[in-house]
């Protein structure tokens, strides 16, 4: 055997991938990196300021100062805070001089609504989580494996190849034998091809995706809207009349009808409510970017894989409509591209392939593997 051939050999061996499934079934991601973005800020933001503001709350004490009269005890202006606080309805006149009353119960739960809002940011990704991750996972681990494989069984076909060629004694009958297995298509993966075919038209994935990304969009509005309605209603006025004469404090005459009480925590709740409003309006695009993803292919990927022999999902025009769980399912390769170790080097002989002059000569990886066997210089020109 010569020294070229016996250095070909080593080349080919060396190229083939080792088996990491035991390892990748741990490693997938089931999330895109802008969705996981979007669930740490819009649950972990009220999260953390309604925390802030509990730590206040108990660090503070009372959260109402009322001014009571002056002729009042220590426990009679404490009866009176927690009176007013307990009942949080403001006592005014309107234009004509009527009493009309306004309750102000909505700054008492508004640390509360905002645990609220967290829950239901957090319902998109349980969703997802149940219902669309467990297929997907199966999906993903079949496809990258297969991926691998595919391109194990090029090498292990080139060196196949390369044991005929030396074995041969016609030249030109082993390279027309090549070309008619090219022609009729024994080289195909048709296990992988018509599986990823049949991914395109399904419509589970993107269906619970899309409904996923509207439920986050949906929720994101109504918290902006509530705020907003918060603001035009109640957080501008952090100063309120209170009547404590109810039940047997009735009849007291020494007891004004009205006493003016001020909430304490009024400016943090503002500064709460107008962070988590800004920065719900400003994730709004990105959710919707998230959604308008699916309406384009990512053919990068794909069509490095088209270097493998007659895996051409692309060239046939397969893709059609991109809403479909193919599409879904090459985003989430792209985001677990570390796990395709067959793709870093598809890529870099595609790289390789572009800078080559006499391209017509390396159309698959099974030409550029016979080109590293030494086969190419014995392949008839025409």
């Amino acid at each position: 055997m010569s020294l070229s051939h016996t250095a070909a050999e080593y080349m080919l061996s060396d190229a083939l991938l080792p088996d990491a499934s035991s390892s990748r079934a741990k490693g997938l991601r089931l999330e895109l990196p802008s969705d996981r973005l979007l669930k740490f800020v819009t649950v972990g933001l009220p999260l953390f300021l309604v925390s802030l503001a509990f730590a206040r709350e108990f660090s503070a004490g009372s959260q109402i100062s009322c001014f009571s009269p002056t002729n009042f005890t220590g426990k009679q202006s404490a009866y009176t805070d927690t009176a007013c606080w307990d009942s949080l309805i403001h006592h005014g006149f309107d234009a004509e001089g009527r009493a009309i009353t306004k309750s102000l119960w909505a700054l008492k739960v508004f640390p509360y609504s905002l645990l609220v809002v967290a829950v239901l940011m957090y319902l998109p990704y349980l969703l997802w989580r149940y219902a669309a991750a467990p297929a997907l996972h199966c999906d993903l681990l079949f496809i990258i494996d297969e991926l691998d494989k595919s391109y194990n069984r090029s090498v292990r076909l080139v060196q196949h190849m390369k044991k005929i060629q030396q074995a041969s004694a016609e030249p030109e009958q082993f390279w027309e034998e090549y070309e008619r297995a090219r022609r009729e298509r024994y080289f195909e993966f048709p296990l992988l091809e018509r599986y990823l075919t049949c991914k395109q038209h399904a419509h589970a994935l993107v269906f619970i995706y899309i409904l996923r990304n509207l439920l986050l969009l949906l929720f994101l509005a109504a918290t902006c809207l509530y705020l907003v309605f918060l603001h035009l209603n109640i957080f501008f006025q952090d100063e309120f009349s209170c009547s404590i004469k109810t039940g047997l404090l009735q009849a007291e005459p020494h007891i004004p009808p009205l006493i003016p009480c001020k909430l304490v925590f009024f400016s943090v709740f503002q500064i709460i409510s107008v962070s988590v409003g800004s920065v719900y309006v400003l994730l709004i695009p990105v959710v919707i970017y998230n959604a308008l993803q699916l309406c384009q292919w990512d053919k990068g990927l794909l069509s490095v894989y088209e270097m493998l022999p007659a895996f051409d999902l692309l060239s046939r025009r397969m893709l059609t409509c991109p809403l479909n769980d193919l599409n879904i399912i090459l985003l989430f390769l792209r985001a677990n591209i570390s796990e395709l170790t067959s793709f870093s080097r598809l890529n870099a002989v595609s790289a390789l392939r572009e800078a080559t002059a006499n391209k017509e000569d390396i159309d698959t990886v099974i030409d550029f593997m016979t080109l590293l066997a030494g086969l190419e210089t014995t392949k008839p020109k025409h």
